[in-house]
């Protein structure tokens, strides 16, 4: 037996190795997106490798290539044995990382991580490679001592989808296997206050190109009769939503029932909205988030205002993205969405709709053992009661999980912060709450091995 004094106490003293390990990991760009080189990506696996050979597991990168023959990123699988009647839990987190976008939006390289205000601040210092070490940190201050059977499987195509993600999943079954699966991607509520993520929506993308004319005109020749596909496109999107703001697509599944209540001067603080913008929808901001549809605009082919000239469009493209509510099939959503388009083409334009991905929603049941226990692991981490939150963002991959093994009870912990800007510049992670992480996960794994 342990005592949770101790765990902390342990991981206070390993924490210098574990920061030098994350730091060493952040200085690998191992962006998965194909445009980038995808060595980096095989070098950051075989770095995490080493460091799952350091605690004791069984370990080797695998590099899948699916029936149909797709080819994955290197993923690193390791493993410990069970002890008789211990459980095995699955730590799960991924290695690759988004691109750093416009360097000008950095104040330091996004490759060489930096310490400011208590923040380590470099892409990847979050999202995921300290969820990576939160893992390794809690195996660590552990070591052999709960019994309990270890599964770590770190893969490296979050960040584009994890396209093999469930033919990985087929392929290593029984070494997956395991009675608890922690997944250590997603947010806390806020600085010093700890999270279980219990819902996620779902997403769905789609193109929808609108056409008018078959060549382009002069706009003055034939301007006024006949409006450009970009003011069409504009027409069209517009009725997406109510004039509050929210989803005016019919058949979309939309609910309030959000726990944590969600302050509007947070909201707007921690999403840097300007003065006098108005948030949009209605309900809970919380709901508006989590349990809601939302849908945006993310892309659109036009002119650009440096090659403009006194021309009708003839054709606009958009790339259009929703987030769907949980409890509802991303399919169905994209199909209503889809109609409604459809249905709502300005001035008789020619719209044309493309389905490009789906990925299912998440909503986690009632209370378990593991859940009870995690939820006892944060607050005696961190020293304040936890909050079981929702994402408004989406990681369908957890849905595979849930298919593939569907009597393991799945936690959803978290390594960011509102002030994170993951995906963003300057991501950050925020270093008392990572510690914090890391004990609680200590805590949780000798919990539930009957060692605390």
């Amino acid at each position: 037996m342990t005592t949770f004094e101790e765990i902390a106490s342990t991981v206070d003293a390993q924490l210098p190795t574990h920061r030098g390990q994350l730091e060493n990991l952040v200085r690998i760009p191992s962006v998965s997106a194909d445009s980038f080189d995808q060595e980096q990506v095989r070098r950051s696996a075989e770095a995490v490798a080493e460091l799952a050979r350091e605690r004791g597991l069984d370990t080797e990168v695998i590099q899948l290539t699916t029936a149909s023959g797709k080819v994955g990123r290197p993923a690193v699988l390791a493993h410990r044995q069970a002890q008789d009647g211990k459980p095995t839990i699955l730590l799960y987190a991924h290695h690759d990382v988004q691109p750093e976008g416009d360097r000008a939006g950095w104040n330091s390289d996004p490759f060489e991580p930096v310490e400011r205000d208590g923040r380590l601040f470099g892409r990847g210092t979050a999202d995921d490679k300290a969820g990576i070490m939160v893992h390794m940190g809690a195996l660590a201050a552990l070591g052999e001592s709960t019994g309990v059977g270890v599964t770590l499987f770190i893969e490296g195509e979050e960040e584009v989808g994890s396209p093999t993600f469930h033919d990985f999943l087929d392929a290593y079954r029984d070494r997956l296997k395991a009675d608890v699966i922690v997944v250590a991607d997603s947010n806390n509520w806020k600085v010093g206050t700890p999270s279980l993520t219990t819902s996620l929506r779902g997403v769905t993308s789609m193109s929808v190109q609108l056409d008018v004319l078959d060549h382009a005109l002069h706009s003055g020749a034939y301007g006024g009769p006949i409006l450009d596909a970009v003011t069409l496109m504009s027409r069209l999107i517009s009725t997406l939503h109510n004039p509050d703001g929210s989803v005016a697509v019919s058949g979309l599944t939309s609910y309030d029932d959000a726990e944590a209540e969600y302050a509007e001067a947070d909201l707007r603080a921690d999403a840097g909205v300007l003065d006098g913008v108005e948030l949009a929808g209605h309900g809970s901001l919380a709901s508006r988030l989590w349990t809601q549809p939302a849908i945006s605009v993310i892309g659109m082919d036009v002119t650009s205002v440096a090659k403009s000239s006194n021309t009708l469009i003839p054709s606009c493209t958009a790339q259009i993205s929703m987030r769907v509510a949980p409890g509802q099939a991303p399919r169905e959503a994209a199909e209503a969405l889809k109609a409604h388009l459809e249905a709502h083409a300005p001035l008789g334009a020619h719209v044309a709709v493309n389905i490009e991905e789906t990925g299912p929603a998440f909503k986690a049941g009632e209370d378990t053992p593991a859940t009870v226990a995690a939820r006892w692991a944060l607050e005696t981490a961190w020293g304040t009661e936890s909050v079981d939150i929702g994402v408004g963002g989406s990681i369908p991959f957890i849905a595979d999980l849930h298919e593939v093994f569907p009597a393991a009870e799945i936690l959803v912990t978290a390594v960011e912060d509102p002030d994170t800007r993951a995906h963003s510049q300057n991501e950050s992670l925020h270093l008392a709450d990572w510690r914090n992480a890391i004990v609680a996960e200590a805590a949780l794994i000798a919990r539930l091995g009957n060692e605390l």
